[in-house]
């Protein structure tokens, strides 16, 4: 993962929380400053200004997230393509859990189609889909489902991983220390995994009806 030194995580981790709170434009770069209890310069010269930060903090969010991501798959290759997805749906939800605030900053930034935060996503979001297409897409091979089909599921699936950072309101109050953080991945990423093992029947199910007697 990409590794930042301490003054950088202050302010990064300040600018999040703020940017949570009161949007983008709502925070200035002093609010951000007296948050990170640093200079207002440090964040000029590390950052160029609060735009220089923003590009900063989704670019380093999404390249951590793709780290996860490509770790886990590499991780679990030797698994079933239905283990394989169930882990890496928990490490992706346990991934946006600890980085909520910008996980739900950035989601509410794109469903608003802020072009300047989908010009610098984009490229991660590509290759966010082809890992999990292709790892869905395994699971579901044997179904009788046309391209459509398969498509609205797989955007089920994609749309359950960002539910919870569209809906933040629904849990935010209810989740409060790294405990309560814990819990709600484990119960929310056995939600999706349950969903998957449905999917799964399903799938062994046509596949059997499929087979010669």
């Amino acid at each position: 993962m990409m590794k930042i030194n301490a003054s950088k995580q202050k302010v990064l981790e300040a600018a999040s929380s703020l940017f949570f709170q009161k949007g983008f434009h709502g925070t200035s770069v002093r609010d951000i400053a007296e948050k990170a209890s640093v200079n207002v310069s440090l964040i000029s010269y590390y950052f160029k200004g609060k735009q220089g930060l923003l590009e900063y903090a989704v670019t380093h969010y999404y390249e951590n997230y793709l780290t996860v991501i490509e770790e886990t798959i590499e991780d679990v290759k030797t698994l079933s393509p239905l283990d394989q997805l169930k882990e890496l749906i928990f490490h992706i939800i346990q991934y946006k859990q600890s980085n909520h605030q910008l996980s739900c900053f950035i989601q509410r930034e794109l469903s608003l189609d802020s072009v300047f935060v989908r010009e610098m996503a984009v490229t991660y979001l590509a290759k966010e889909n082809y890992y999990i297409r292709n790892l869905f897409f395994t699971l579901i091979k044997d179904q009788k489902k046309n391209e459509d089909d398969r498509n609205y599921l797989l955007m089920q699936l994609k749309g359950m991983l960002i539910t919870p950072y569209i809906m933040h309101n629904e849990w935010k109050n209810q989740v409060v220390g790294s405990y309560s953080h814990d819990v709600f991945v484990n119960k929310y990423a056995r939600n999706i995994q349950q969903w998957l093992d449905f999917l799964s029947k399903t799938n062994t199910t046509v596949a059997n009806q499929n087979t010669p007697r």
